[in-house]
């Protein structure tokens, strides 16, 4: 079975501390590709309570992850972690796949998906 995306053990547990915090234990972690951003696509992380059947399960540090089979070539080989430094933490998405990102640092574009790019008002 193929490991679309990545999750790194640093983000496996700041996504079990937000769970914790915000009383989602038991959801899962989508990560998903979304229209929009300066270059066309940008990266969705949230919490679902329900898998579909257009999604793809994977179980990675105790955390269920899913994408959906529409997302999975686009997200195939990323890498989903979390930094903390002096200016805070957050998460950071590396995406071999990507072509091309805009200076914001969230949008991206692939060779097979240009997305619907929008201003960065």
């Amino acid at each position: 079975m193929t490991q679309y995306v990545e999750l790194t053990e640093a983000a496996a547990f700041q996504v079990k501390k937000m769970m914790e915090h915000n009383g989602d234990e038991g959801s899962f972690l989508r990560v998903s590709v979304n229209g929009g951003g300066c270059s066309g696509l940008t990266y969705g992380l949230g919490f679902a309570e329900q898998q579909t059947d257009e999604d793809i399960l994977s179980t990675q540090h105790g955390i269920n992850v899913l994408v959906t089979k529409e997302d999975a070539p686009i997200l195939t080989g990323t890498k989903v972690d979390y930094k903390e430094s002096l200016m805070g933490g957050g998460f950071t998405i590396d995406n071999p796949n990507a072509i091309a990102s805009c200076g914001c640092g969230t949008s991206f574009r692939t060779a097979s998906k240009a997305g619907s790019p929008q201003s960065c008002d």
